[in-house]
């Protein structure tokens, strides 16, 4: 009788232990260094810093375009006069307030919207009227409203947060699986206690995320606002510094304006929103 067995359709080999290859190594120095995420956004603004250096020197119109050492030079003699200082904290004070109320705005519209369903449609509505609308639209509108002061530019900010967070906020909780609901159910969870241990934790992601772009779009408004109009209440903001700068034609110094908005908007975006990431999302597994 012939041989019926089939032949194998894998061919199995044996290797020897130095044959397998290594499977751990250790990092060498550029490796370490180049996983420093601090280190290659550092390398980044760098290399940024010498093109705007470089490019100035070469257009060589300080009125156009002042030189990055300039922008420097005069950054640091407005903030030893503490005219920077006085500015960017007038306008920061106006930003919290209004970044504020918007929150406090959004968490209530985001409450009445995953407890009813005509608060569900209201909030959906809202959104698509007024989300796409710009901001700094409304401004002479507000302007009519509450006049020349503060409430103006607090008016605006809050329609810059309150629409982004909300949804953002609302789209997180309805993200949230049936199968989390059912267990704060079964804990007898219902309400704010349901909202707060159940929907707020899974959600977090999300209403971080509209928290970050709520105040980027809050940040911008208000720089854009203190631009058109001017001082509030007496005092103005980093926007009307660069305005008046403008006008006196001392580019340098409008230039250090605009490099103190993006140098706090760098350090409100690692300084606060980077850690309460670390501290909360991504020590829980929720966030790469």
């Amino acid at each position: 009788m012939s041989d019926m067995t089939p032949a194998p359709s894998i061919a199995v080999a044996r290797m020897e232990g130095d044959a397998h290859g290594v499977v751990e190594k250790p990092l060498t120095a550029f490796d370490k260094i180049y996983n420093l995420n601090w280190l290659r956004k550092l390398v980044m603004l760098i290399v940024l810093a010498v093109i705007w250096e470089v490019y100035a020197r070469w257009l060589n119109n300080a009125l156009l375009f002042p030189t990055f050492a300039e922008t420097v030079e005069a950054l640091v003699e407005g903030a030893a006069s503490g005219i920077l200082v006085i500015r960017a904290w007038a306008s920061i004070q106006m930003l919290l307030a209004g970044y504020v109320i918007g929150i406090m705005l959004a968490g209530v519209l985001t409450f009445l919207a995953i407890g009813t369903r005509i608060g569900s449609d209201f909030l959906e509505t809202m959104t698509s009227i007024f989300n796409p609308l710009p901001a700094i639209a409304l401004l002479p509108l507000a302007m009519t409203w509450f006049g020349l002061g503060s409430g103006s530019l607090i008016f605006v900010l809050v329609h810059s947060v309150l629409w982004t967070v909300a949804l953002n906020t609302h789209s997180g909780f309805r993200a949230v699986s049936s199968t989390l609901r059912m267990v704060g159910q079964n804990c007898s969870l219902s309400g704010p206690r349901l909202v707060c241990k159940i929907l707020i934790p899974a959600a977090l992601p999300s209403i971080l995320t509209g928290l970050k772009i709520g105040w980027a779009f809050a940040w911008r408004t208000l720089i854009a606002a203190e631009l058109v109009f001017g001082v509030s209440s007496g005092r103005g903001g980093l926007g009307w510094f660069i305005y008046e700068r403008k006008n006196l034609l001392d580019i340098p110094d409008v230039f250090a304006g605009l490099l103190t908005v993006i140098i706090i908007g760098l350090a409100i975006e690692n300084l606060v929103f980077r850690k309460i990431e670390e501290k909360t999302v991504r020590r829980w597994g929720m966030q790469q």
